[in-house]
């Protein structure tokens, strides 16, 4: 998976939008305004912050050597993964919906309402 794959993945999830908030390189993708994954666009080798279920990040780490804990985020909670690593594409796209869906049923119910709406 490269860089343009995962943006396009992404922005095809309902109440996705895109921003640079942190710098010009750091580029975040929320739902309804929380972040669930995060790239740089010039970091190399490119890696994904995706937010996991703590119990699954650690099993997930011990499997996978592309998949460390989420760098410059919360180590618990957050996975950072290396595509070009030992990291299955399909892996991937159920890493992001699992990150879009666990900040999806965070958000407060209005929030969740109008999405369900989308």
């Amino acid at each position: 998976m490269n860089i343009e794959q995962f943006r396009e993945y992404c922005l095809s999830k309902k109440g996705v939008s895109e921003d640079f908030p942190f710098d010009e390189t750091s580029l975040c993708f929320r739902v309804m305004g929380k972040i669930f994954a995060i790239t740089d666009t010039e970091d190399l080798p490119l890696f994904f912050n995706l937010k996991c279920d703590p119990e699954r990040a650690a099993d997930l780490r011990e499997r996978h050597p592309g998949i460390k804990p989420g760098w410059h985020m919360n180590k618990k909670h957050w996975n950072s993964v290396v595509p070009d690593e030992d990291v299955p594409e399909d892996l991937i796209y159920e890493l992001i919906d699992h990150s879009y869906d666990l900040i999806a049923k965070s958000l407060k119910k209005s929030d969740r309402e109008k999405l369900s709406m989308m």
